[in-house]
């Protein structure tokens, strides 16, 4: 990645902007630590020197002089101008040149120009100057320069100004590895998302095993992914499914037409020909039918129209259908209501589910035998005393096409559970098979489920 191309990135911009903000804080925090510093500092240099000033002015002249000689002497670093004027102004004692202009007769300190003068030598500084009046009608002038606290701040500011330049080059040095990683990190995912366009569906994003935004989000694009990945190779299951089951009855339908063709020897035989084709045909419209039935219910959106729906009275309707088809092959049929329940769905839907296992139910169960349709609270389960499915089977005959050992011989698409598998994942219910004897299945409705949290699973015998 070019310098250039990195220095324009979101993620260096934001970085050198969070940064900035930060430095900018920091000097606003300093600033006013240095001006609290410097407030601190005047109160308590004026306190002393008022402090001196009264403690001279209240002493006897020969103490008032001992204490005058004594501040001279111990003031090294020249930083404690003191002296004793006359009433006109002029020096009588001290390091004070002049009587100072604009000095406060008030007591109050404040800060004046004053010229220094000593053996030393001359100087002219700002001090922090209070003034008392004598007994004798003197003026007392007691100051402090406070240019040695300032330079002493001046070389705090300095330091901190000097402490900015590496902070700043390491807010660039962070603003460039954060831009670079997550460009890097964008990279890696634009090289798997060409791969997953090239034809590669068992790719993913990279994800690092944290929880930041960006793992998140890449977790859930994956299953997001491998939900796309099943439902392809689902359809390209079904596309060879369908050409599987629509190949028998169509080639069936041609060796039926073209030996009618050879061997018909009156209108009648022909007639008789082309009813067993329509037929064939009719069994493969029926296919294709019931698997764009399968596919609009997966693909509807009729969540959003969803009602109340009582089950009782479903359950009730639905046993009302079948209990004639049942009498005439001669099958016990029951319908066993305990309770009732209400569930949030689409009505007709559930009622094309129930009456499909219902339907599987009746035509794999031999004459003598008996169907039991039974709602207890919110579980629904249809059984009967048919061949019914084995522990290894339990998921195959959730599968599209699937049609067991044992019921090879009864006519039918093997796409009615399919069917309700669909509508039953639509309403976020759960569908459980249970192994034989018999064929079990239950539909447990959970009121307030969504379609995420849908369970289409199969059970052990409870």
């Amino acid at each position: 990645m070019r310098p250039t191309e990195l220095l324009r990135t979101t993620t260096f911009r934001w970085t050198l902007v969070a940064f900035t903000a930060f430095v900018l804080a920091l000097l606003l925090s300093l600033a006013l630590i240095f001006e609290r510093a410097t407030a601190f500092e005047g109160k308590r240099i004026g306190a002393l020197i008022t402090q001196e000033a009264d403690i001279m002015a209240s002493a006897t002249p020969e103490s008032r002089l001992k204490l005058l000689d004594e501040r001279l002497r111990q003031d090294p670093r020249r930083i404690k101008p003191i002296g004793i004027f006359a009433r006109d102004g002029k020096r009588l004692i001290g390091n004070i040149e002049a009587l100072p202009r604009g000095l406060r007769d008030d007591g109050v300190p404040n800060y004046v120009s004053m010229a220094r003068s000593d053996e030393i030598g001359r100087e002219v500084r700002t001090v922090l100057a209070t003034s008392r009046r004598l007994p004798n009608g003197d003026i007392l002038v007691v100051g402090w320069d406070i240019n040695y606290e300032k330079a002493v701040i001046e070389a705090l500011q300095r330091g901190a100004a000097y402490g900015f330049v590496p902070a700043i080059a390491l807010g660039l040095a962070v603003a460039i590895f954060l831009s670079a990683r997550a460009h890097k990190r964008i990279q890696e995912v634009n090289t798997r998302v060409q791969r997953i366009i090239a034809g590669e569906l068992r790719e993913r994003l990279p994800t690092r095993g944290t929880s930041d935004p960006f793992d998140t989000l890449a977790a859930i694009v994956n299953e997001m992914l491998g939900e796309m990945e099943m439902s392809i190779q689902r359809l390209a299951g079904v596309g060879d499914d369908i050409a599987h089951d629509l190949r028998t009855p169509l080639t069936h339908v041609r060796i039926g037409l073209e030996r009618g063709r050879e061997n018909a020897e009156s209108l009648e035989d022909l007639q008789a020909v082309v009813d067993k084709a329509m037929s064939g045909i009719d069994h493969a419209i029926a296919i294709v039918t019931a698997l764009l039935r399968i596919r609009e219910i997966e693909q509807t959106r009729r969540v959003a129209g969803f009602d109340d729906v009582w089950l009782g009275p479903l359950a009730r309707e639905v046993g009302e259908l079948y209990e004639p088809f049942a009498e005439e092959k001669r099958i016990a049929f029951k319908t066993v209501i305990t309770g009732d329940a209400k569930v949030r769905g689409d009505r007709d839907l559930l009622f094309e589910a129930l009456t499909n296992l219902v339907d599987n139910a009746i035509k794999f169960t031999p004459e003598e035998g008996h169907v039991e349709v039974r709602l207890r609270d919110g579980t629904l389960r249809v059984s009967d005393s048919g061949p019914g499915v084995t522990d290894t089977e339990r998921d195959l005959v959730l599968q599209r096409f699937y049609r067991s050992d044992r019921s090879r011989h009864t006519k039918g698409l093997g796409l009615g559970l399919s069917l309700v598998v669909a509508i039953v994942k639509l309403h976020g219910f759960r569908l459980t098979i249970h192994p034989g004897p018999g064929f079990v299945a239950e539909i447990d409705f959970e009121p307030g489920s969504t379609f995420d949290q849908a369970q289409v699973v199969s059970a052990t015998t409870r």
